[in-house]
């Protein structure tokens, strides 16, 4: 990674950040496989601690949580004894993501399993960013509930909105099943009713489906390593916050959160991400 300079390596950021595969990079920029790994293993740690140091103190009042699956190396029916003694990170993976419903800012993310000590240590880093009161939507899974009591006792304003499918969640294979309707379920506190949603967090999941190979169903793309898999949704967040202007805002999720005053060029990114 040192032999590149800071245009190369903008050059492999950018290929990345828009959903291409490590291979796919390094056929387009023409640096070597283990070189675009290398540069994104080392600027996704540095991502994760540049965003763990900056975003804090936000005035956020209201946040929507959600989780989105992947996988490592196969999927976890496919994951047999001798291949979990090989590589013991191998099956299901998922990613915690929590979004600012104002300024689209990506407040905070997870990678790992779909438990109670995921969803707690989630909230925990989501409270520990905040300074203030806030109104939260989540989806039915219990072990929010759990958490959001044991981290922010009263002070919320909690509800989940469950959404409902005819014939349950799986009708086919592929085909998503019809939806039904939904509920609203105010678990503390007084949300606000008409802001009871996961509509802005579930299109932040689509995003990064679109922005990172890894997320893209029925491809070959998926990660072979959960560190990887790791770095890759923190460069992505870090771009999608700092460098991606949102169309609805016509500014970054950052500018808009009053954490950076420019966009961020992929240059910027890479400069302050690793001197940071």
């Amino acid at each position: 990674m040192n032999r590149l300079d800071t245009t190369k390596r903008a050059a492999v950021v950018a290929a990345l950040v828009e959903g291409n595969s490590l291979r796919a990079t390094s056929r387009i920029t023409g640096v070597a496989r283990m070189t675009v790994e290398k540069l994104l293993r080392d600027l996704g740690a540095a991502c994760q601690a540049f965003h763990d140091e900056t975003v804090r103190n936000l005035k956020t009042r209201r946040v929507q949580a959600d989780e989105i699956w992947a996988f490592c190396y196969a999927k976890r029916n496919n994951v047999t004894p001798a291949i979990k003694e090989k590589h013991p990170d191998a099956g299901d993976v998922w990613t915690w993501t929590a979004i600012d419903a104002d300024s689209k800012l990506m407040v905070s993310w997870l990678v790992g399993g779909h438990g109670s000590r995921e969803a707690y240590q989630f909230i925990s880093d989501v409270s520990s960013r905040l300074t203030g009161r806030i109104q939260l939507t989540t989806d039915g899974l219990s072990f929010y509930w759990t958490a959001v009591e044991e981290v922010f006792g009263q002070e919320i304003d909690y509800a989940i909105l469950n959404k409902i499918y005819e014939g349950g969640h799986n009708q086919g294979r592929y085909s998503p099943p019809r939806f039904m309707g939904a509920t609203r379920i105010t678990k503390q506190g007084h949300p606000d009713a008409g802001h009871i949603s996961t509509s802005f967090v579930e299109r932040q999941n689509l995003t990064m489906r679109m922005h990172m190979r890894r997320f893209t169903r029925l491809t070959n793309g998926f990660s072979k390593k959960v560190e990887m898999h790791a770095a890759s949704v923190a460069l992505h967040f870090v771009y999608y916050n700092f460098c991606k202007v949102h169309q609805s805002l016509r500014v970054t999720p950052a500018m808009e959160a009053g954490i950076s005053d420019h966009v961020w060029s992929l240059q910027d990114l890479i400069t302050r991400c690793l001197s940071a």
